[in-house]
């Protein structure tokens, strides 16, 4: 079969022979994914793959990592899995005993003995308790690990299911109690509920007792926005409703009004971030924003009267501006304070503001580690229950994240924060060291990179090169027991570059890699490439790169805009058709990341990044190997199907694998991650010739 014709006009799709891929569940593209599947754990799935992934699954399942927590009311929620409880506890203990080192645990649901009595494959999504009574909750349940999931009302006295509380079939959205009888629902289900990327179009006020069908609609959007959601804000003085519209992936409307509807928009850039607590709002405009006689930079962090600026007050306190490689990462609200987090050049800075009439105080939080990766938030899921104690994560790629507990409200200067739990070692980092460098990219612009590995090398280094590059968002290095298991503890080398398109370095380096930008985003990360092997480090025949789901369209294009400069690629979940992404699933919701292909001038950039479409024959294409999961209800399936049969077709060497459970992110289960991520390591390393335990 010979190349596709795929010109850049707005049919240049129909002559795709591969769309019958898109059928998920259709049998002959079944029948193809199983067959794929299959030939790839043949050819990767020996004994070095059953050795990797049970060690993989016994440092999942171990008992002594750290049970993640979330405190409502008295108690602190955990769900836990390991080896006896695969899919998992829903438990919960107080503060007290979670600190000693055995905690005792009051066992709330048991998922695997659900899922048995239910014959579902149920998968964790979460719980809404409701905040007044605390005596009724409600789960939510995802069928194999779709984003689309079941809500049931649970007893948390009884500890059993209820009918007569609020149960929801099958859709994306999801509920926020106003009290014991009354939801907002905003939520998928129903005809005409959706919006074309399948996210909820409307809010409805659902009584106990009521047909959610029937609710009343209280605010709704148009099919093309990409959905909205209402909830209610105790901190404010009376009930306060917010209705938060998002038209587009980085823009949204915010309205405040009550349980009849909106009353009031809020008159802040859409392209704006903000955050209220009581009658304080904090904003981070995207953009420059002239208001109020000033001119307010993109990524500055104003405050200002929540009241004050409704009644057309527009004179803001300036609490944090960017600069050079110093950038906002992230703010939140604790018991009136305002915390915020940002990166001077790639290390952690946090510092909280107080709110007044007349200034807000600042404050340092200089006992809070200022290396490695370091993430605030606060102990309680209610924001009106919060009381000053916010818990930290810290880590970096060779040291594993331990948590602390930091009490806001303590007299200055901040005592140290008291450690509550530490993740044990999960692989020997003896001899490995951690250093930064930068690459230049095609336009001159410094890309910065973190390396892990041995201090010296022969300039033959295996090397697994990740990066991320898409939507703001920021990929810092951490402590990956996966990788360092299966790569570092191996005497491999690891980097994590920041290329554009990320939040690393704020909007501006997102800007640099959006629509347009985006092939400059991949040129980053192909420079990176080279310049690991200018250093001396390795070769282009032993780096291995792999990403996933908008990492994935940047190694799919590694593979045919970079080919030489890379021995392996794995590509998870990834985006690679862009002619046609807006149309599968939820893509349409990324329209503001990536372009519109319908529309001509958008389509004629979109084209270079299409990696399913640039694919041509003869070239040197190195081994690649495309994994998806069938329950994926974000990225489509049918992006990683098609890639592959291309491929193929074109006399590459491509594999496929694709699980049959499992959602965006990963498995049902700790040993279904495990094998998922060894399958694709042992992929790579044998691609790049590297041997391990005798094993290639």
């Amino acid at each position: 079969m010979t190349a596709f014709d795929f010109r850049p006009t707005l049919n240049a799709a129909d002559n795709d022979p591969y769309l019958w891929l898109e059928d998920i569940k259709g049998e002959r593209a079944l029948d193809w994914t199983a067959s794929q599947s299959a030939r790839t754990l043949g050819q990767f799935g020996g004994t070095q793959f059953d050795r990797d992934r049970e060690a993989l699954t016994a440092i999942f399942d171990r008992p002594e990592k750290i049970p993640l927590i979330t405190r409502r009311g008295p108690y602190l929620y955990n769900f836990w899995q390991d080896a006896g409880n695969p899919r998992g506890l829903w438990r919960r203990t107080t503060l007290a005993s979670y600190m000693k080192v055995e905690p005792q645990w009051e066992l709330l649901l048991d998922l695997d003995a659900l899922a048995a009595s239910d014959g579902e494959d149920w998968i964790w999504r979460g719980a809404s308790v409701e905040p007044e009574r605390r005596e009724r909750a409600v789960l939510r349940l995802s069928r194999g690990g779709s984003e689309a999931v079941v809500h049931r009302a649970f007893d948390l006295e009884s500890l059993s299911f209820v009918a007569d509380g609020f149960n929801l079939a099958e859709a994306k959205g999801g509920i926020e109690w106003l009290d014991p009888d009354t939801l907002l629902l905003s939520s998928a289900f129903g005809d005409g509920m959706a919006t074309r990327c399948g996210y909820a179009r409307t809010v409805r006020l659902w009584k106990r007792g009521a047909d959610p069908l029937t609710a009343p609609v209280l605010f709704e959007t148009g099919s093309e926005s990409l959905g909205v959601s209402g909830h209610l804000d105790r901190t404010a003085e009376s009930e306060r409703l917010w209705f938060i519209e998002q038209s587009t992936f980085f823009e949204k409307i915010g309205r405040i009004g009550d349980r009849s509807g909106p009353k009031t928009r809020i008159d802040l850039p859409r392209d704006a971030s903000w955050s209220g607590f009581s009658d304080w709002l904090a904003v981070k405009p995207r953009k420059p924003w002239t208001v109020g006689g000033m001119t307010h930079p993109a990524d500055a962090l104003i405050g200002i009267s929540l009241s004050s600026f409704i009644a057309g007050e527009r004179s803001f306190a300036i609490l944090f501006e960017t600069g050079d490689r110093r950038s906002l990462q992230s703010f939140f609200w604790n018991n009136g304070k305002l915390i915020i987090s940002y990166l001077v050049n790639l290390d952690p800075r946090l510092e909280m503001f107080t709110p007044d009439r007349q200034e807000w105080t600042r404050r340092a939080l200089d006992t809070v580690p200022t290396e490695g990766t370091v993430h605030l938030r606060s102990l309680d899921a209610e924001l009106h229950e919060t009381n000053g104690e916010v818990l930290i994560s810290a880590q970096d790629p060779i040291t594993p994240p331990k948590l602390l507990l930091l009490d806001l409200n303590a007299a200055a200067p901040f005592g140290a924060p008291v450690i509550l739990k530490r993740n044990p070692e999960n692989f020997d980092a003896s001899g490995l060291v951690i250093t930064r460098h930068e690459a230049v990219s095609t336009d001159g612009e410094m890309i910065p990179y973190t390396q892990v590995g041995p201090a010296n090398g022969n300039g033959d280094a295996p090397v697994h090169l990740t990066a991320y590059g898409g939507f703001g968002l920021s990929r810092l290095p951490h402590y990956n027991s996966s990788l360092g298991k299966l790569w570092l503890e191996r005497r491999g080398t690891c980097v994590v570059a920041n290329i554009r398109g990320g939040g690393e370095f704020g909007t501006r380096w997102h800007e640099a890699g959006r629509r347009e930008g985006k092939r400059l985003a991949h040129d980053d990360f192909a420079a990176v490439a080279a310049d690991l092997v200018r250093r001396g480090i390795t070769l282009p025949r032993r780096i291995a790169a792999q990403s996933g789901s908008n990492g994935d369209l940047l190694i799919a294009n590694m593979l045919t805009r970079y080919p030489e400069r890379f021995g392996a690629l794995f590509c998870t979940v990834p985006v690679t058709d862009m002619r046609r992404y807006t149309k599968l699933l939820a893509g349409a919701s990324w329209i503001d990341e990536y372009g519109d292909p319908d529309k001509p001038e958008e389509w004629i950039f979109l084209k270079e990044v299409s990696a399913y479409h640039a694919a041509t024959p003869g070239q040197p294409y190195p081994p690649i190997l495309l994994a998806t999961r069938m329950r994926d209800d974000r990225v489509h399936p049918g992006h990683a199907r098609k890639m592959g049969a291309k491929l193929q077709a074109l006399g590459y060497p491509a594999y496929f694998y694709e699980s049959d459970a499992g959602g965006h992110v990963s498995g049902k289960n700790n040993r279904e991650r495990a094998a998922f991520i060894a399958l694709g390591t042992n992929f790579l390393r044998s691609a790049i010739g590297w041997q391990v335990d005798g094993v290639r």
